[in-house]
């Protein structure tokens, strides 16, 4: 076979490859509803399902809130909607208070689908997210434990969403992190549904049910796919920090709010 005709065998088994792989990606049905929050109560968020991280220690990012507990003026659930809420507000030596709920010792989940319905705050030194963490960071540390990032938005950003993982061998210290974004042009006017497919092969990221980010397991080692555990969620909106206050922090934007419609966690049968 000549060159020409290897490179043009090699091309199309390429193309076959990733042909193969999203229809294998598309035949795992997750139909099994395991674990919710429709947020169809009043008041503070429901403390048999979340829990709060609470401080202003920069979290790892140089963030420049302090995450409160137990206060509604940073989170609480109103006509169906929780809101989380980050406002001027000075509190241990931080210029600005908001909230961090997360489910660990709660409810964590190895594999499936989870998909949340949100909309956005609009402001440039917003850093709203919603992302897991393997259950396993108290023993192993961050970045071995793993993270899955469903949906970051940083304010300076205006048309883009990202969806990204990190792994010891994959993270943004290193800059080797495995993250795309997708423009999207309502994210502050409208809910979207932002969402991951997870099995023991793939990571789907998608908004509105739109896959943007396809992550393959290489089945090498736990450096590169720390993700056949049970991980927990997290639903924040930071303040400035290393990327979300990149380009600064617009004051005049706060209070902000990420609001949430629903969480649902769907399983295979």
């Amino acid at each position: 076979m000549t060159n020409s005709g290897r490179n043009i065998m090699y091309v199309l088994l390429f193309f076959s490859t990733l042909f193969l792989q999203k229809e294998v990606a598309s035949q795992t049905k997750f139909t099994k509803l395991v674990w919710a929050d429709e947020f169809n109560y009043k008041g503070l968020p429901d403390s048999s399902k979340w829990n709060y991280d609470i401080g202003g220690n920069g979290w790892g990012n140089n963030e420049l809130q302090y995450y409160t507990a137990n206060d509604t003026l940073n989170a609480i659930v109103v006509e169906g909607v929780l809101k989380i809420t980050a406002r001027r507000q000075v509190k241990e030596n931080r210029q600005y208070t908001s909230a961090r709920l997360q489910t660990k010792n709660k409810a964590s989940f190895k594999y499936g689908k989870i998909e949340v319905r949100a909309k956005l705050p609009a402001g440039r030194g917003t850093w709203p997210a919603i992302w897991m963490l393997g259950e396993n960071i108290g023993k192993e540390g961050w970045p071995r434990c793993g993270e899955i990032d469903i949906m970051e938005h940083v304010g300076y950003e205006k048309d883009s969403i990202f969806g990204t993982i990190h792994s010891e061998a994959y993270n943004h210290m290193k800059g080797t992190q495995k993250g795309k974004g997708i423009f999207i042009a309502t994210p502050y006017d409208q809910f979207h549904t932002y969402s991951i497919e997870w099995t023991p092969d793939k990571i789907d990221f998608m908004v509105d049910g739109v896959i943007y980010n396809h992550f393959i397991n290489e089945h090498l080692t736990t450096k590169e796919w720390p993700f056949d555990q049970p991980f927990y969620l997290i639903l924040n909106l930071a303040v400035g920090g290393n990327w979300g206050g990149k380009k600064g922090v617009d004051e005049s934007v706060f209070p902000a709010t990420l609001e949430v419609d629903y969480v649902r966690v769907f399983q295979t049968r």
